[in-house]
């Protein structure tokens, strides 16, 4: 435990969803777990130096024969910060063993597949952490919103999802899944701030506003997804998104606290190492 008392234990729990979910009953300014900015900086920094040590045994480990992975599931609407959050969470990671994909709307040969098939194939491998920038859920959220499948086929694709991730966890793949709650007064700010700048207007996407039509409907899908998907082995964690920094932090947190239940180590030497010191300093 910090000195302002946050635990990295704390937080999957603190965030999870672990039944029926409300979205408009959580704060989206909120920081749980943590009393100010000042206080999740420090505990960010500190996490940052554990969680590089913490990739590298995972990554040692998969030189050795091990089979586990990490993959991070990041979901949110337009600006909730998906992108900004990788790369504060990553930035003090060895990029050699981190994937990153950022799903965008199926191509016409995506679509001549099962919607899973275009996720299978960015998993990532034994010894990585892999990053979804958005995922498979865009495959249940948009649809329902735009009514482009049936109800009983949106139902099948949440039992598909739980049994796609109840494959990946069996077979050493710890899936960590977030929702980046943003306020809808926060959204319009940000895309404000984008087109008040030269250099932010090519993240400007004009369907943005569109989808802000359609929020309540958003919402809905969301919490019928995560209600729907949050399972055992596969939770959600929503985490409060109008504040960048906090966003970064909470999943920062879940990944240090993911790792840590994986008990890692160093790989023991499959060499002699007394012989080989020996034979080095004959050199």
């Amino acid at each position: 435990m910090t000195k302002h008392g946050a635990r990295a234990a704390d937080w999957s729990k603190r965030l999870r969803v672990d039944g029926p979910i409300d979205l408009a009953a959580i704060d989206t300014g909120a920081t749980p777990g943590v009393l100010d900015k000042d206080a999740g900086e420090e505990l960010f920094d500190g996490t940052s130096r554990s969680l590089a040590t913490l990739q590298e045994q995972l990554f040692a480990a998969s030189l050795s024969g091990g089979k586990r992975s990490v993959l991070i599931v990041l979901q949110g609407m337009d600006t909730a910060g998906k992108g900004g959050t990788v790369k504060r969470v990553a930035g003090s990671m060895d990029p050699q063993g981190i994937t990153h994909h950022a799903f965008k709307k199926p191509t016409e040969e995506e679509r001549a597949h099962p919607f899973l098939w275009r996720v299978e194939k960015e998993l990532p491998p034994p010894g990585h952490i892999g990053i979804f920038d958005r995922s498979h859920y865009e495959d249940v959220l948009v649809p329902r919103v735009h009514e482009l499948i049936t109800s009983e086929e949106l139902t099948m694709r949440y039992a598909e999802i739980n049994e796609f991730e109840r494959r990946l966890v069996e077979g050493g793949t710890t899936v960590l899944k977030v929702m980046l709650h943003l306020g809808r007064d926060e959204q319009k700010n940000r895309l404000l701030r984008r087109l008040e700048r030269s250099d932010k207007h090519w993240k400007f996407n004009p369907g943005d506003v569109d989808d802000r039509a359609l929020w309540p409907l958003f919402q809905d899908a969301y919490e019928v997804a995560l209600t729907a998907t949050s399972t055992s082995h596969a939770p959600w964690h929503v985490v409060p998104a109008d504040r960048k920094w906090y966003s970064a932090l909470a999943v920062q947190q879940l990944l240090d606290e993911a790792l840590r239940a994986l008990d890692l180590g160093w790989p023991a030497a499959d060499y002699d190492v007394a012989e080989q010191r020996a034979r080095l300093l004959a050199t």
